[in-house]
């Protein structure tokens, strides 16, 4: 890892290891391929900071008919969640009576992930919405009631940036991840 990054106006040091998060992306597709191996899943991969969380942990998923897909949310702007949702991209394939998995970077305040499981378990109609996310801030939590089926590491309320998760849509390259030091 690299001693420290910066990242447009802010320095970021060291956080996790990309060997760290691996191994715990792997504990999560164990687990999700054995807990879902009766299932034909779709995976949802929320779009943009969890597509290379979302590449890793679908190659490692050992059910032969999962499927993926993408959307686009965002919720942030600069380091601070706007406490708004807008969807850029949404869900072109039915989830009618679907297990579905939502992949996600980070949950944080849980905006973002309670609007998704609502709309699609209430609204459209899925049999069954599991959440599986790679960071989880349950300190910066703003919703009650989130479920997070699947969670590789649980982080403090620091901003991160790198393997997928950006700052201002830049750091995201960074194959580890760093915390922000000013």
């Amino acid at each position: 890892m690299e001693p420290s990054v910066k990242v447009s106006d802010k320095t970021f040091r060291p956080y996790l290891s990309e060997e760290q998060i691996l191994t715990e992306v792997r504990r999560v597709a164990a687990r999700i391929s054995e807990d879902l191996k009766d299932e034909h899943p779709l995976f949802v991969c929320v779009l943009n900071g969890a597509f290379i969380f979302a590449a890793d942990l679908f190659r490692m998923i050992t059910i032969p008919d999962a499927e993926i897909t993408f959307i686009r949310m965002k919720s942030y702007v600069g380091t601070e969640t706007t406490g708004k949702v807008k969807t850029i991209a949404g869900l072109h394939e039915s989830v009618v009576d679907r297990t579905v998995v939502v992949v996600e970077d980070i949950v944080d305040s849980g905006y973002t992930m309670e609007r998704l499981v609502h709309q699609l378990k209430d609204d459209l109609g899925a049999k069954d919405v599991r959440v599986a996310v790679l960071l989880n801030k349950p300190n910066a939590r703003k919703v009650d009631n989130l479920k997070i089926d699947y969670c590789c590491l649980e982080i403090p309320n620091d901003f991160i940036v790198g393997y997928g998760l950006d700052y201002n849509e830049q750091g995201r390259n960074l194959k580890d991840i760093y915390v922000v030091e000013d």
